[in-house]
């Protein structure tokens, strides 16, 4: 069973961090990108990092570029979402997501997490 699953999410303040997880599962863990995605009421879903399991080549978001950073931890199935510097408008539902594209766009990726809300107030 192909299985994703978000953590971390929470409340803070403009300026502050957190830490996402996307623990995933039932599938071969090197053959797929992970992304993390956002989605904010009334706007469309956007590709907020992606990084791939196999070469660890990865992309981010021109919004996030120098706050956030991904990374993975193949032995525990793991990929992360340091986010610092945290603003207002990042606030959204955050979803990891695997697919077996080279982008990150929404439409590439097959299995989505639940997600995991992060609010940042200012």
């Amino acid at each position: 069973e192909v299985q994703l699953v978000e953590s971390g999410g929470g409340l803070v303040q403009a300026g502050g961090s957190l830490r996402l997880s996307c623990a995933a599962s039932g599938f071969t863990f090197d053959d797929y990108a992970i992304g993390w995605f956002r989605q904010a009421p009334g706007k469309e879903r956007e590709g907020v990092s992606c990084i791939s399991s196999s070469d660890g080549s990865t992309y981010y978001a021109d919004s996030v570029k120098g706050r956030f950073t991904i990374s993975s931890d193949n032995a525990k199935n793991t990929v992360y979402l340091q986010m610092n510097s945290l603003k207002p408008e990042d606030t959204a539902v955050y979803y990891c997501a695997a697919g077996n594209g080279l982008g990150c766009y929404y439409y590439e990726y097959d299995y989505w997490g639940q997600g995991t809300q992060v609010t940042v107030s200012s």
